[in-house]
C-alpha cells in the first residue's frame, strides 16, 4: 500500500450510513481534492479492485461487507465559474453537505434550490438521485457535472442532457452505474428570486402567513414540513422516503380513484399520474409497524426506521412486505428508492 495514501484497512461503515447498519469495507479512503481521487482511482485499477463511493449514506442501504475500496468523498470546494446581473454558475465539490450548499446560496442571493431545503446528503449524490422535493428537482438547475471514469480514469464533463435525468433516477443509475466517481457540479441559479409555491403542501404552509413571501421564507416552511414529516437520522436511523411515488397512467389512475376518491395523486406534464406512495401504504396500516428492531415510522408509512440492532435483512424483508401487499391491494409496483449495496446478509 502507498504510504502516501491516506487508504485504511478493514473499516467499520456503522458511522457513514444513516440507517446505522453494521458493515465493513476492505479498504476505505476519506477523498479531500480532485487530485486525490485520482490518485486514489489509479491505486485501485493497480490492484483491480472494485470501488464504490459514498457521500453522506442517506440513500443506501449497506447488506453487508463491501469488498475492494469505498471513497467517502469529502470534497468541499465552492467557486463561481461565471455570472452577469441575472444569473450565476457555481461549481461545487461533490462532498459539500447539501443543504449546507442551499443556506450558502440563500445567503449570497443566488435562488432556485430553497424548494430543496433540509434533504440530507452530500452534493456528489444529488444529480445520481436527481434529488427533489416540494415541486422542484435539480435537473432544473444543474448545468453540468464533472467525475471520474473509474475504469480508465478519465475526467469527463457531462452536461445536463448527458445526464438523462428522470424522476429519481439519471444515467448514473442506468448505463453509467457505479462507473462514475463525481468531483463537483456546476449549477445555474437566478439573482432574482423566482418563488415556486405551487406544491399544495407548500402552499398550505405559506397560506395565511402575515410575512412577504421571500426565498427564505420558502426554505423555512419546507424545512418545518420535512422536520415534521421525517424523523431526524440522528436520533432514529433512517433513509427518508424509502419508496418512490410510482408513476401509473391516467386510466389506471382513474380507475383506482372510483374505488378510492380520497387517494392522493399528481398528474404528471408526459400525461401519467404520480400517485403518493405514503397514502397507499397509510391507507394498507403500515405507518407504525415493527419487525423485530426494524420498523415503520410511527409518523411516516414512507419511512423505514432502525430502532437499534436491525440487520439489513430485516429492513429488506419490511420493505418487501409492504411492496407484496400495495401490490395486492392496488396492483401498484413499489420502487425502493435507496440503493442497496454489498451481499444481502
Amino acid at each position: 500500500m502507498n504510504p502516501a495514501l491516506p487508504i485504511q484497512q478493514d473499516v467499520e461503515l456503522t458511522p457513514y450510513n444513516t440507517l446505522a447498519l453494521k458493515a465493513r469495507a476492505e479498504y476505505f479512503c476519506r477523498v479531500t481534492s480532485a487530485e486525490l481521487l485520482r490518485e486514489v482511482l489509479d491505486w485501485a485499477r493497480n490492484k483491480h479492485l472494485p470501488v464504490i463511493c459514498l457521500g453522506g449514506g442517506s440513500n443506501i442501504v449497506l447488506a453487508g461487507d463491501l469488498a475492494g475500496l469505498v471513497l467517502l468523498i469529502d470534497i468541499g470546494s465552492m467557486q463561481v465559474i461565471e455570472q452577469n446581473k441575472d444569473v450565476v454558475q457555481v461549481s461545487i465539490g461533490a462532498g459539500k453537505n447539501w443543504d449546507e450548499t442551499v443556506r450558502d446560496c440563500l445567503a449570497r442571493d443566488w435562488y432556485g434550490l430553497e424548494n430543496l431545503a433540509l434533504i440530507p446528503g452530500k452534493v456528489g449524490a444529488a444529480p445520481i438521485q436527481n434529488i427533489g422535493a416540494y415541486g422542484v428537482e435539480l435537473s432544473e438547475v444543474l448545468v453540468t457535472l464533472r467525475a471520474v471514469d473509474i475504469d480508465t480514469g478519465e475526467v469527463l464533463t457531462l452536461s445536463n442532457a448527458d445526464c438523462r435525468f428522470g424522476y429519481r433516477d439519471s444515467i448514473f443509475k442506468g448505463s453509467l452505474k457505479n462507473r462514475m466517481a463525481i468531483m463537483d457540479v456546476t449549477l445555474g441559479l437566478s439573482k432574482m428570486p423566482r418563488l415556486r409555491l405551487d406544491y399544495p403542501a407548500l402552499a398550505r404552509e405559506i397560506e395565511g402567513l402575515a410575512l412577504p413571501v421571500t426565498a427564505q421564507l420558502v426554505y423555512d416552511a419546507v424545512c418545518s414540513i420535512r422536520r415534521r414529516k421525517l424523523p431526524d437520522p440522528a436520533t432514529l436511523p433512517n433513509v427518508g422516503s424509502f419508496f418512490k411515488n410510482p408513476l401509473v397512467s391516467r386510466q389506471f389512475a382513474a380507475a383506482l380513484l372510483v374505488h378510492h376518491p380520497e387517494l392522493v395523486c399528481f398528474p404528471q406534464a408526459d400525461g401519467r399520474v404520480k400517485l403518493a406512495a405514503g397514502w397507499l401504504l397509510e391507507y394498507a396500516g403500515w405507518k407504525g409497524r415493527r419487525s423485530g428492531c426494524a420498523g415503520v415510522h410511527v409518523d411516516q408509512a414512507l419511512v423505514l426506521v432502525n430502532y437499534g440492532g436491525s440487520t439489513a435483512q430485516q429492513i429488506l424483508t419490511l420493505a418487501e412486505d409492504m411492496r407484496a401487499d400495495i401490490r395486492k391491494r392496488f396492483d401498484v409496483n413499489l420502487e425502493i428508492e435507496p440503493s442497496v449495496l454489498g451481499l444481502q446478509c
